[in-house]
């Protein structure tokens, strides 16, 4: 607690805290196929409800004199404190926004049996005030969303093992959910807080994403993991890979590159329809896990003028070559082709600068997520 007493008031944009859930008693769970227990370490093990309760309203406390006006704060846990925490938090006078449910894709198995699996985390996103607005970039939200409102459930999978080749902590949080956290509250510049930091992780997303990180933890050996997660940030290829890797998102609309013939686009243009070759030849689609988030439809002519449209409606009709031919399309290289629909009249405007020369081709139906496009960073 002193350490964080000593951050200057009103100078945090954003908090991330991921407390003690005060759950390590004695429990089993499984991990990479083995039974394991759950236990944590002293830290996370439960004291009386009296304890639980001035332990979390003096953290959050604090954390709200830190916070600038239209700052806000994430707390993560489950059913064994984020009712204290949300108590807290009317308590001291947050305003509370929305609470997430964070679904794992790859819940571990419930071994006794006697309940239902275990598969979610909440997190709570509350401001520092009831009348005073908050940061938050929703039109960022909706673009990883592919357009559409994002909802309070995630399905983001847990801690994969690219995250952990310096290290692991027992209670570490997904570098993809802090992206996603980030990005909505705050912006490039903008300064974090995370007062139980274990392994790091908001620092290493806030630092990939050009924002500045003060992260608080009491045990030495997760601080020491933490300085080589941020120390191995300094190779450029390893830096590359974790960002890439941060940026990937279950849900988001995925896009598909497709070039045409300068004479087809132009009629693409006019009749709202796109198609490619449909079968294992080079420049065919091949539906493959990935397809069915289709949302957009990218067209360019060798990488060139690259123009970006929202499919009217999901899936592909087959169609043969006279029927596209009728249209004036120039389809003579394949018995069938994969056709789909958009609306030339809205596109998409890019706010980056893209480069396609190196997809000049569909080939295997390049698949790209819709922030390779526009600038989700």
């Amino acid at each position: 607690m002193q350490r964080l007493r000593e951050i200057e008031d009103n100078s945090i944009n954003t908090i991330f805290a991921d407390p003690p859930y005060f759950l390590s008693n004695g429990g089993i769970s499984v991990q990479s196929g083995k039974q394991v227990c759950v236990d944590k370490g002293d830290w996370d093990k439960g004291g009386t409800p009296e304890y639980i309760y001035e332990f979390n309203r003096q953290w959050l406390s604090l954390c709200r004199s830190k916070l600038k006006d239209d700052g806000t704060i994430w707390i993560s846990g489950t059913h064994h404190n984020i009712h204290v925490v949300m108590r807290c938090l009317h308590e001291l006078g947050y305003k509370v926004l929305n609470t997430i449910t964070w679904q794992k894709t790859d819940p571990p198995p419930n071994l006794s049996c006697k309940y239902f699996n275990f598969s979610t985390e909440l997190i709570i996103w509350a401001r520092k005030h009831e009348k005073k607005t908050h940061k938050f970039n929703y039109e960022t939200m909706k673009q990883l969303n592919g357009g559409t409102q994002m909802t309070d459930v995630w399905r983001i999978p847990a801690v994969g093992r690219w995250e952990k080749n310096q290290g692991k902590h027992p209670t570490q949080k997904t570098l993809r959910l802090l992206y996603r956290i980030i990005l909505a509250s705050t912006n490039e510049g903008d300064t974090i807080l995370d007062p139980f930091s274990g392994s790091g992780t908001t620092g290493i997303a806030a630092n990939l994403l050009g924002r500045k990180y003060i992260g608080i933890e009491q045990d030495k050996t997760f601080c020491e993991l933490s300085l080589s997660r941020r120390a191995a940030l300094e190779d450029p290829e390893e830096r590359k890979q974790l960002y890439n890797k941060m940026r990937e998102n279950p849900q988001e609309t995925t896009v598909l590159v497709n070039h045409m013939r300068e004479a087809d686009r132009v009629i693409a243009m006019q009749t709202g329809i796109t198609y490619l070759r449909a079968g294992d030849s080079k420049g065919s689609l091949l539906v493959k896990p990935g397809f069915e988030k289709l949302g957009h439809i990218c067209l360019h002519t060798s990488g060139d003028k690259p123009e970006l449209f929202k499919l009217a409606k999901s899936g592909f009709q087959i169609w043969t070559p006279d029927a596209l031919q009728k249209l004036g399309f120039s389809a003579e290289n394949a018995p069938y082709y994969a056709v789909l629909r958009f609306d030339p009249s809205k596109s998409v405007q890019f706010d980056q600068q893209i480069d396609l020369h190196q997809r000049k081709y569909t080939t295997v139906a390049h698949i790209a997520p819709l922030s390779d496009f526009i600038s989700i960073k």
